[in-house]
């Protein structure tokens, strides 16, 4: 196991983070009074949907609360797929960069097409509009349709590189 390996992957990555994974992240009810006092904008109005939103306020390229006593459980316990397995050396470091770095170009290309929304996530975007051309299905564009060609292909990145399936959840 190589810790220095994976804070380099992590860093590169950000993707838990950033709202391009998921839209809210879950806290402990003991926690959200702390996590509201670093600036997280928090969910306190349905107890099973109890956390922050996404993308974090305090990522930056890197999280600014990292070494803070109050930083949140769940981003402390939560490991990727890819993480998970640079940790347990079924993959290199080099090609946990790799998924990173491709991952993060089909992310951009994605943004370019997706419409001004007042949805922060970039996750909530994807998923609607994803959602919004399924329902037109035969009348798309050949820009619509390369968006959704994208977004399926990204979302079975997050699923089959990453580990995650939903909004929230992720394998553990």
């Amino acid at each position: 196991m190589n810790h220095a390996d994976a804070n380099i992957l992590c860093k590169a990555c950000g993707l838990c983070c950033s709202g391009h994974l998921f839209s809210w992240v879950r806290l402990n009810a003991s926690e959200l009074e702390k996590v509201e006092k670093l600036g997280l904008d928090v969910i306190r109005n349905d107890p099973r949907q109890r956390g922050f939103t996404q993308p974090c306020a305090m990522w930056n390229g890197v999280c600014s609360v990292y070494t803070s006593p109050d930083y949140p459980r769940s981003c402390q316990k939560y490991q990727c797929k890819v993480l998970r397995q640079l940790l347990e050396e079924d993959i290199s470091l080099q090609d946990g960069l790799i998924i990173v770095r491709e991952t993060l170009v089909l992310i951009r290309e994605i943004e370019l097409l997706l419409p001004k929304s007042s949805m922060i996530s970039f996750r909530e975007r994807l998923l609607a509009q994803k959602e919004m051309l399924e329902v037109k299905e035969k009348m798309l564009s050949a820009m619509d349709e390369s968006f959704l060609q994208k977004a399926v292909t990204l979302l079975a990145r997050y699923e089959d590189l990453f580990g995650v399936d939903d909004f929230i959840d992720y394998e553990t």
